[in-house]
């Protein structure tokens, strides 16, 4: 079992995954279609802007984000979406799997920096976990399956973080790991968990209040 979970289920896994992914990316653009552009005037197009008045307009952007509602829910939520990408593709043991298996290494985060990352990841889901149980406005709209996704995103760190302090049996905490990560890497093109890939697809080629750019298509 062992070996079918760190051999031929991880090729099935990446399979899945980017055949998911492209299957998501192609109906993005069946399901929107290319708008009309529409040219601002040339006095408003080519009108420049001091830094002060990048600032401040930068900052009035904010008004229309969740910043200004919860700031304490966008610090947490940002610091939860950098550190869950991060730290897997910059932890050194990854690398040196990643290095045996294909010859490839990247930059690796220090050893212990890497763990306090996971633990404040684990702190992030805790916080949402909490949030969602205890306040109202969001209990009231939260399902098993906001559950269930909170438990398939932590389930890797907290067995990762498990396993590097030797928690329980060794062995056993890292086949569980693998499996964690694994069931995540699946499950990116079909649940919630995808949009940290598409984020940034969505808010440069769809244009609303919160986008990146003035977007080129439309729903």
């Amino acid at each position: 079992m062992n070996t079918f979970i760190q051999g031929q289920l991880i090729w099935i896994v990446f399979l899945i995954l980017i055949l998911g992914l492209a299957f998501q990316f192609t109906q993005f653009f069946k399901l929107t279609r290319k708008k009309e552009w529409v040219y601002p005037p040339l006095e408003i197009k080519y009108q420049k802007k001091t830094p002060g008045q990048w600032v401040t307009s930068c900052l009035a952007s904010l008004n229309g984000t969740l910043w200004k509602t919860d700031r304490m829910m966008t610090v947490v939520t940002s610091a939860f979406h950098v550190f869950l990408i991060s730290v897997p593709v910059f932890l050194l043991g990854h690398n040196i799997l990643l290095d045996q298996s294909w010859g490839l290494s990247l930059w690796s985060l220090p050893e212990s920096f890497a763990d306090t990352l996971t633990l404040m990841v684990i702190l992030c889901v805790a916080f949402f976990l909490m949030r969602r149980l205890f306040l109202a406005r969001v209990r009231a709209i939260s399902t098993f399956y906001d559950y269930l996704v909170l438990l398939i995103a932590v389930a890797p760190f907290l067995t990762g973080y498990f396993a590097y302090h030797q928690w329980f049996d060794y062995d056993t905490v890292m086949t569980l790991h693998i499996l964690a990560g694994e069931i995540m890497l699946i499950t990116i093109p079909f649940t919630k968990l995808g949009h940290m890939l598409f984020f940034f697809l969505y808010r440069f080629l769809i244009g609303s209040e919160y986008s990146f750019a003035r977007g080129a298509r439309a729903w």
